[in-house]
């Protein structure tokens, strides 16, 4: 009885840490939780194997949505974007407070658009500042139950080079193409803060408005389909994905498999 108490009390204890906005505090509370699953397979067995094997269940969890769900997946080669009308505020509570964001920094409305593949949901309003020659966009992504918004902002140069900053919570599914670098920063909660780090960015690559690509907001979505089509054909090449059986779709190969795998134990470590 004693045991189970320290666990729930090791338990109790990392979730009031994790309750706390400091990111030190928080990550101590999710080593608690790994304490905790130690614990609960040490203490009655007292085999330190036991308690190792119990933590290694935490980095075996992403295969059962990999293996029963992912490795299902029949996705589009080509994704054409669509007019959408935005989404309420009940499916993205912080989408006004986001968009008067944008504009209050000079960015200009062009379009809401968006796609969807096999119950998954991505919106995008863009934006364009003529003056800075910076695309910036608000995304809304929804799969299943879960959905996440996050910004981004998006410079062009005529080499084909894109620089992309962005606060995306989570690591891509798929690898980028070499000549999209993207940069993440998840603690820019703000428009603002991703605008000064792009900003910053480039600052420090010494490059200057004049060396990107003066666009035509028009042109914007089917710079995003263009690239997205990129991005698969690079994933194609690295072997992450192939044809599937169906017409016109892929899947992740097993090798894609193990790179989702890895992004999402890094995405855990990262979080924690």
């Amino acid at each position: 009885m004693s045991e189970l108490l320290i666990v729930l009390g090791v338990i109790v204890f990392s979730f009031a840490l994790r309750s706390f906005r400091a990111r030190f505090l928080r990550k101590v509370g999710a080593l608690g939780l790994l304490a905790a699953t130690f614990l609960a397979f040490y203490l009655p067995t007292g085999s330190i194997a036991a308690g190792v094997g119990g933590l290694l269940i935490w980095f075996l969890l992403p295969w059962l949505e990999l293996l029963t769900r992912v490795r299902n997946l029949r996705l589009p080669i080509h994704k054409s974007l669509e007019q959408q009308a935005p989404p309420g505020a009940s499916r993205f509570p912080a989408f006004s407070e986001m968009t008067d964001e944008v504009e209050k920094e000079g960015f200009e409305y062009v379009t809401d658009t968006g796609w969807e593949w096999d119950g998954v949901k991505q919106f995008f309003r863009l934006f364009y500042n003529a003056e800075t020659r910076e695309q910036a966009a608000i995304c809304l992504t929804e799969q299943d139950d879960i959905s996440w918004g996050s910004l981004s902002l998006t410079t062009r140069r005529e080499s084909g080079i894109i620089y992309r900053t962005t606060n995306v919570p989570f690591s891509t599914p798929m690898a980028s193409a070499p000549d999209v670098i993207v940069r993440r920063e998840p603690g820019a909660e703000l428009f603002p803060d991703v605008l000064g780090k792009h900003r910053g960015w480039m600052k420090d690559l010494a490059l200057e408005t004049e060396d990107f690509v003066a666009e035509t907001p028009e042109e914007l979505p089917n710079l995003i389909e263009l690239e997205a089509e990129q991005q698969i054909k690079h994933n194609l090449d690295s072997g992450l994905i192939r044809l599937s059986e169906k017409a016109d779709t892929f899947r992740y190969s097993w090798r894609g498999l193990f790179y989702l795998y890895f992004q999402l134990v890094k995405d855990m470590v990262k979080m924690c």
